[in-house]
């Protein structure tokens, strides 16, 4: 096979085959995928959640991760954010001609590792190849089932409920731009499956009222619209946020604020106030948990309004991101 795709790579010939065959089978192995038909039939149950997304990211490989790995992360996130149990994904390749094989060898390898890691099966896909200049992209939608008496929503946020972050803001996007800008750093992407974080707080009985994986727009905007979804005013301690010292050295050198720059392995809790402190532990001691905080509070105030408390005792009043929130982190 040719060390880079050609346009005969998508012309579903001899070809085609060897690129499925050698790249996307070789790593996707399992009984349903290996039967090669036009749809996938799984097992499933009453209640399903699904979502869908494409990966645009440039680099494709990063400090921390890739293409692939992240593709896995983001879809299954979704699914864990309504409270499903990840089963299935499908993963759409979109080639441009002059990529690497051996670069696209690795993205997929990767994405199967982190498809073991997160417990779900690739079982359906498609390659396309197109004229461009050598870019890989990907599209995967996800399938999950949620059990009947579980309700994990946006608008499920009560007065007195504690918002919880699993960890520090602003790690994907500082190593997404840094690379893009050339800026020497040893900052790592966060992305990571936390399907164990989810299922440990939902295992231990956390009444979890909703969750939110932290991605573009980052933490305000993300805060922000569920604030507007329950009607209800959240209110944020800005010290209590967590944020590495070496992502807010970047981001006072570029003039950037964590509170509006996307993670890929982070999410938001909304929980029962007699369950935060329980919760807290329970996501530190999960993987991908151990920098998790308390961070703000639901109140009955202004619906929809997201006020962050300062350190020096002021008020400011949070929106969600204005403008491009450059670069494309997925």
């Amino acid at each position: 096979m040719e060390k880079v795709i050609s346009m005969v790579h998508g012309s579903g010939g001899q070809a085609t085959g060897e690129l499925i065959h050698e790249v996307f089978a070789a790593e996707f192995d399992n009984e349903t995928l290996d039967l090669m038909e036009d749809s996938a039939v799984v097992k499933g149950g009453s209640r399903i959640a699904i979502t869908t997304d494409s990966f645009v990211v440039t680099p494709v490989e990063f400090k921390g991760g890739d293409i692939g790995r992240l593709c896995v992360c983001g879809t299954v996130n979704d699914l864990l954010m309504r409270g499903a149990e990840p089963k299935y994904l499908t993963c759409g390749a979109i080639l441009e001609e002059g990529a690497s094989v051996d670069q696209l060898k690795r993205v997929i390898h990767s994405m199967a590792e982190t498809a073991r890691e997160a417990g779900v099966q690739i079982v359906a896909g498609d390659t396309k190849v197109i004229e461009g200049s050598g870019g890989i992209y990907i599209n995967t939608t996800g399938v999950g089932t949620v059990p009947k008496d579980r309700d994990i929503s946006s608008g499920n946020a009560e007065a007195g409920d504690v918002i919880l972050v699993s960890g520090t803001m602003g790690d994907h996007h500082a190593a997404i731009l840094s690379e893009r800008m050339n800026i020497e750093t040893d900052i790592q992407s966060d992305n990571a499956p936390l399907g164990e974080m989810v299922g440990n707080l939902l295992a231990a009985g956390i009444r979890v009222h909703t969750l939110r994986d932290v991605t573009r727009g980052g933490l305000a905007t993300v805060l922000k619209e569920l604030a507007e979804a329950a009607g209800k005013q959240f209110v944020l301690e800005e010290e209590a946020v967590p944020v590495t010292p070496k992502v807010r050295d970047f981001c006072g050198m570029l003039g950037l604020d964590p509170i509006y720059m996307g993670n890929e392995g982070k999410l938001a809790a909304i929980v029962d106030r007699e369950d935060a402190e329980n919760a807290l532990e329970i996501i530190r001691h999960s993987r991908y948990g151990k920098d998790a905080a308390v961070i703000g509070r639901v109140e009955d105030g202004e619906p929809g309004r997201l006020v962050m408390k300062t350190g020096i005792g002021g008020e400011r009043v949070l929106g969600v991101l204005q403008g491009e929130g450059l670069p494309r982190i997925c």
